[in-house]
């Protein structure tokens, strides 16, 4: 945490008349300064003390009260009052008792939060899939450790990990607990820090384990032959994408789909929904259901009510007569939480600093720490017995010589000098002489020593073994594995989120309501646009336009269909045609730039109807090139209403053409010039902002002024502007070539 800055020297003063106490003064700093010294502590201090979990899978807030709940020995005891327990744990978390519960509730078998929860709760705890459920005040429960926690508090007290002091000094507390186990994948834990979030979905224990113990015989393993994928605490249905878990498990970000379970009760006409996705609550479904009724999408419901009790979740949904249950849930899952995306970023802080990590590379971190934990325990207990051998060592010198060894004692008249005497006599250290003098009187016989001096070769023995495991990554690999597997075999369960792969899906074609029918479209060079069916048309007289307009571009289409609008700023927006009302050719129609929320003096320059999105647009610019794109580069699975990058900015935009077959196309720069050339010879492109080739060889100052189809063209001698490559300049225009065509920007084109 960066230490805060003393005011600088010579900081400007601010009397300020309207500050009120004891320095009435304003003292001015840069904002620079004010953040690094009262912003950056704050910041820092949420994201390494409170809001990212760690390598163990603990926010400190969980960390403390697991610690506190095993120093009330409430692992394998009975249970005590949730208040007691809260109490306890603000000596080490000292940040109200209402944070510390609700920490606890997510802890809770009762919330059911987590896959394995860690604390045996007793009492209302609420439930995760309810957002009104409240639960109890933590007089009313009762907690104690699950059977779980056993592997997280195993080794504790073996020198696996560090202890620093608490927030007062006054007790020691763990910096992470040493589970056995990858908890940091197993349990799900979200958090929100400054300018950082933390997402970490769940995985089934045994799946787990198996990819761990994979992972340390072969760290390039293949994790997805045996991480299936997420397990969620509410059950549910997985829809499995092989690509997006791919990536989730290689970048550590990504989301994945959910839908819930559910069941047709033919005897009653009813639906019953009793697993729902992990992200959402059976309220949020009510509430967009009762919204979707009461706007009419939905009209094959005649009731739906909440019905969870004991047993379990469970939303009834009562049918109308004839109702395909398939095709309501279909529906519903398409259009409410019943089926939810659920995102991923698994943000871990790692020796103090936050990292966005891969499952591989949370696989390397959390064995890299466990190996450091068993390690560490195995050499604490290597000390151990290297210091009972020493004790023994020196027990048996006086072996030799008993009489000798009571004679000192008893000769010694200070207590003080008995171990200095009996260093001297045998030649052994302060401690060795410290464990004989202290050998009850009974003790000191032949028998009795003989019997603690045959251990020596033993331990001898036993610290040869320990040693070599310290020293030997194979040999703690193996004592991971083997704790791997024990874990497995006690806690693993099956998978509570079922996996459905999507050729199991059944595809249902989502339903189109917008109406459909023929329609007729004219855009004035202004930027408006009349929607008029054909009935009207044909009792029309001439279209209306505003003083100093005129007709741009019409088209046949249908009312379902998407307009592609092109503007000056290159930007295409995207919109139904059904969006705009029905009109007549009196009106002046929509005006296009409030319709579609342009930007502020944003003008339209082209348009066309997209269709099926096959063929290709064709971009001529002032600058001679000409550009062919695919029109599925507009294409978008959402419904986007704006793209940018529609097209290239390198040069003004003169000409646009919506080209479904290739054709001749006769281009005219402003010195009278023009060439024919055939598009086929232009290479479709999938980038829209491609510059696209140069089609005509410009003189300096001369430009491209118009670009269009021959067959709209009064040209008479084509051979003459025909290009056999490009590019190339063009012939000046014959007299008889003119005919009336008018250089324009985006000339006038019935398509």
């Amino acid at each position: 945490m960066p230490k805060k800055k003393a005011p600088e020297e010579g900081a400007k003063k601010v009397i300020n008349p309207n500050v009120m106490g004891l320095r009435p003064e304003v003292l001015e700093q840069p904002i620079t300064e004010t953040l690094e010294i009262n912003y950056m502590p704050y910041a820092m201090s949420v994201i390494v003390s409170r809001a990212i979990p760690e390598i163990d899978g603990f926010k400190p807030s969980h960390r403390k009260l697991l610690y506190t709940m095993y120093q009330m020995h409430l692992l394998g005891g009975a249970r005590t009052k949730s208040a007691n327990v809260v109490g306890q744990t603000m000596k080490l978390n000292p940040h109200g008792d209402a944070a510390i519960y609700d920490t606890m509730v997510r802890l809770s078998r009762g919330y059911g939060a987590l896959l394995h929860p860690f604390v045996d709760s007793k009492g209302n705890f609420g439930k995760v899939y309810s957002r009104d459920m409240a639960w109890a005040a933590s007089r009313y429960t009762e907690v104690r450790l699950d059977a779980i926690c056993g592997e997280l508090f195993r080794d504790i007290d073996q020198d696996t990990v560090d202890f620093v002091d608490n927030y007062d000094g006054k007790m020691k507390e763990p910096t992470l607990l040493p589970t056995t186990f990858p908890n940091v994948l197993v349990s799900a834990n979200q958090g929100i820090a400054v300018g950082m979030a933390s997402n970490l979905c769940g995985f089934n224990l045994g799946e787990v384990c198996d990819t761990t113990i994979a992972y340390l015989k072969d760290p390039e393993c293949d994790l997805m032959a045996t991480l299936k994928g997420p397990d969620l605490p509410t059950g549910g249905e997985l829809i499995y994408d092989e690509k997006a878990l791919g990536e989730i498990y290689r970048t550590g970000r990504g989301s994945f789909k959910v839908r819930s379970k559910w069941r047709y009760l033919k005897s009653e006409n009813l639906i019953e929904i009793y697993e729902i996705p992990y992200s959402t609550t059976s309220e949020a479904i009510m509430d967009k259901v009762a919204e979707l009724i009461k706007a009419g999408k939905i009209k094959e419901i005649a009731d739906m009510r909440d019905e969870t009790d004991l047993s379990g979740l469970k939303l009834t949904i009562d049918l109308k007569r004839g109702t395909d249950p398939d095709k309501l849930m279909a529906k519903l899952f398409r259009a409410t939480p019943l089926m939810d995306s659920q995102s991923c970023n698994f943000n871990i802080l790692i020796a103090g600093m936050p990292r966005v990590m891969g499952v591989r590379e949370i696989l390397e971190e959390w064995t890299a720490w466990r190996m450091d934990c068993v390690r560490r325990r195995v050499y604490h207990e290597m000390k151990k017995k290297e210091d009972k051998l020493h004790l023994l060592k020196g027990l048996r010198r006086i072996l030799l010589d008993i009489d000798r060894a009571i004679a000192i004692i008893r000769e010694t008249e200070e207590d003080a000098e008995v171990v200095p005497n009996l260093m001297i006599g045998f030649g052994i250290d302060q401690i060795q002489a410290e464990y004989v003098a202290d050998i009850r009187l009974r003790n000191i016989n032949k028998e009795y020593i003989l019997k603690r001096t045959q251990e020596v070769e033993a331990l001898e023995g036993e610290i040869a073994d320990l040693q070599a495991t310290v020293n030997d990554p194979k040999r703690i690999r193996k004592i991971i594995t083997k704790e791997l597997t024990d874990v497995k075999k006690k806690y693993a369960q099956p998978r509570r989120t079922d996996i459905v792969y999507e050729h199991m899906l059944e595809e249902e074609p989502q339903e189109d309501e917008t109406p459909d029918y023929p329609v007729n479209l004219f855009l004035s060079r202004e930027g408006y646009l009349k929607k008029i069916t054909p009935q009207s048309l044909r009792m029309a007289s001439d279209q209306k336009y505003k003083e100093g307009d005129g007709p741009f571009l019409q088209w046949e289409a249908t009312n379902r269909d998407e307009l592609l609008v092109f503007t000056d700023k290159q930007q295409c927006y995207k919109t139904r045609l059904s969006e705009f009302d029905d009109s007549k050719a009196s009106v002046l129609g929509d005006y296009l730039p409030t319709k579609l929320a342009m930007e502020a003096e944003e003008r339209v320059l082209w348009a066309c109807i997209p269709g099926d999105y096959s063929g290709h647009l064709l971009f001529f610019f002032e600058n001679g090139k000409a550009a062919r794109v695919e029109l599925s580069a507009y294409q978008t699975q959402t419904r986007r209403k704006k793209l940018t990058g529609a097209y290239s900015d390198k040069s003004p935009l003169v000409s646009a053409l919506l080209l479904r077959e290739d054709l001749e196309m006769a281009v005219y720069s402003s010195d009278g010039r023009c060439m024919i050339f055939h598009t086929a010879a232009l290479a479709p492109k999938t980038t829209r902002t491609t510059q696209g080739v140069n089609v005509m060889a410009l003189k300096p100052k001369r430009v491209v002024t118009d670009a269009k189809p021959l067959a709209d063209t009064p040209i008479v001698n084509l051979s003459r502007y025909r290009a056999r490559s490009l590019p190339i300049a063009g012939a000046l225009l014959r007299e008889e070539d003119r005919g009336e065509t008018q250089m324009s920007l985006l000339e006038p084109e019935n398509k």
